[in-house]
Order: C-alpha cells, then structure tokens, then sequence
C-alpha cells in the first residue's frame, strides 16, 4: 500500500532566512525532448538517500536500446568512421540518454538548485561523460578491449567540504547529492562479474573504511546484476569502484555521466565541439553553460525567488 509523504522541505535563499516553500514549478517539467519529467517515488528517494546508489531495470528496452548499442561499439571500434566532432556518446541515439526523463526526475529531486532552474534550463549541469566498454580477458584476442582495475574510492560525505562536491547533506525530508553519476548498462550484467562496487550507505558513514574495504570479495562490498538497459544511479559521495569485467557471454557497453551543481564543481566545465551543441535542442544546451550564479538562468529572471 502505497504511502503518502506528508513531508515538506524548504529553501533559505538571500532573504534574509525567510523559507522558501514553493519552488516545485521553478524545476523544468519536461526535458529537451518535450518528454515530461518522471519524478522518483517515495520508495526510490528513500532507498536512494540511504543506500546512496539505486538501480532501476530495463529503462530502456528493443530498437532503441538495439540502435545505442550499436553506436557505442562504432564509437569503439570504428570512431574513425564518425567525423571527429560526433566521436562521442553525446552524439548519436545516446545523446538522449543525458538528459533521459527519470535521470532529471532523479536530479531535479537529490542536485537541482532552483534557484538556477526554469522550464527552459536545468538546474545542474553535466561534467563528465564516456563509455566504458570492457571485456574478459579471455575474450581480449578478439580487437580493440580494455578493462579496469579495482580501485577503492571516496566515502564519507558527511564531512567532505562542500568546495570538493563530493560531500552529501542530509536533512529531515531532503537530501543534497551535489556531485552524482549516472551509468546506463546497455547490456546484461552478471553479479559480481564486472559491475560497478558499491559500500552501501557509506556517504553518510562517520568512521573511516576498515582494512577490508582493500578486498573486493568482502562483505563490506555491494554490486548488481541487471538486464540489458538498466540504470544505476549513486552518490559519488559513497565509496565506489571499478571491478575487472570477468562475464564471456558479453562484453560491458554501458555509458556514465557525471552531473555537478551549475554554480559550483569538481573539475572544469564539459564543453562538447560547438558543431555539436549547435545541434542539440537548446534545452540540452543548457547541461554545458559555465557554472556560475548570477545571470545564469535561462528564461527567467534570476531574481525570481528573493
């Protein structure tokens, strides 16, 4: 039975601490697609907040999700065959991806600022994107493969300064995850075979790791197995890692991004070949403007909410 959340946070803004309720309509509705937005549920924002990660199966599913797949392994193992300037996942059928509408619902909820938001720019803005595409060692003989290594990181986002974004707030009825990624599995997932590596709950965690977290096969350690077209959405606040992929009955195509604050972040701002922005719906655009405060919304005045 579902549940009602009768819960209601609140802004401060430059208004000298007066709260600021009602913002809901200062978040975009509908992405650069025209697709309206799909909010988390209550559940999903619960386990989110206190797993720091959620994973939601088969977002994407047949032609569609077919198409991608084969784009990224053009994108792979023939980039020359695309001009130079759409040798990325933000061309191509995938570009949609970034800005998919349960990725904004996830980020409208746990990053948005609305104060930088409105229905023609999101309130975040994306730092980071690529495909990662790995394979078993035993299939490595077969053209162009790579894999990763296990490599523990972050956590404790509790305590983080927030000029590093990989901090996490927490407060009653709202949570602040200001440096997430997003991680498309565009093919199935084995458990434990190469998926992402998760310490759950670690974001908020107050003690530092244990020697244990050095062995990926410890029980301080989470991961998944999903079909073909799923979504893994997680902190950065919460210790992560890659893990080599190991599963011979398919290689890993999956495609991640990584969203900061519009007005703040951890490294310079992705700024895609300007034939290619050019391209993209101007609401997508906004996902690559600089990250600053003042005079940075679009379609509105940023005076709106004082």
């Amino acid at each position: 039975m579902a549940t009602k959340d009768n819960s209601r946070s609140y802004l401060i803004n430059k208004n000298l601490g007066q709260p600021l309720q009602n913002y809901d309509h200062e978040l975009p509705q509908h992405n650069a697609d025209g697709l309206p937005i799909i909010p988390p549920s209550a559940e999903h924002k619960y386990n989110f907040d206190r797993n720091g990660w959620i994973l939601l199966p088969e977002v994407l599913a047949g032609s569609k999700l077919e198409e991608m797949r084969q784009f990224c392994q053009r994108l792979h193992f023939e980039p020359e065959s695309l001009p130079e300037y759409e040798r990325t996942p933000l061309a191509g059928p995938t570009q949609k991806l970034f800005d998919h509408p349960i990725v904004i619902g996830m980020l409208n909820e746990f990053m948005a600022n609305p104060s930088l938001s409105s229905q023609e720019c999101y309130g975040f803005s994306l730092g980071a994107c690529g495909l990662w595409y790995r394979t078993a060692s035993s299939r490595r003989n077969l053209g162009k493969r790579e894999n990763r290594s296990f490599n523990p990181h972050n956590g404790n986002g509790l305590f983080r300064l927030p000029g590093d974004v990989h901090y996490y707030q927490a407060f009653p009825g709202k949570s602040h995850s200001p440096h997430t990624r997003v991680v498309w599995e565009l093919n199935p997932v084995k458990f434990h075979q190469g998926g992402t590596m998760l310490v759950t709950g670690s974001h908020k965690a107050v003690y530092a790791a244990p020697d244990e977290i050095q062995d990926p096969n410890s029980t301080v350690w989470t991961t998944y197995q999903c079909p073909a077209g799923s979504l893994l959405i997680f902190a950065e606040a919460v210790t992560h890692s890659a893990h080599p992929w190991t599963n011979v009955d398919n290689d890993r195509i999956a495609l991640h991004g990584l969203y900061n604050p519009v007005d703040s972040g951890f490294a310079e701002p992705l700024k895609p070949d300007s034939r290619l922005q050019e391209k993209m719906p101007p609401m997508r655009q906004t996902l690559f403007r600089n990250r600053h405060v003042i005079n940075n919304v679009v379609g509105a005045d940023f005076r709106r909410l004082y």
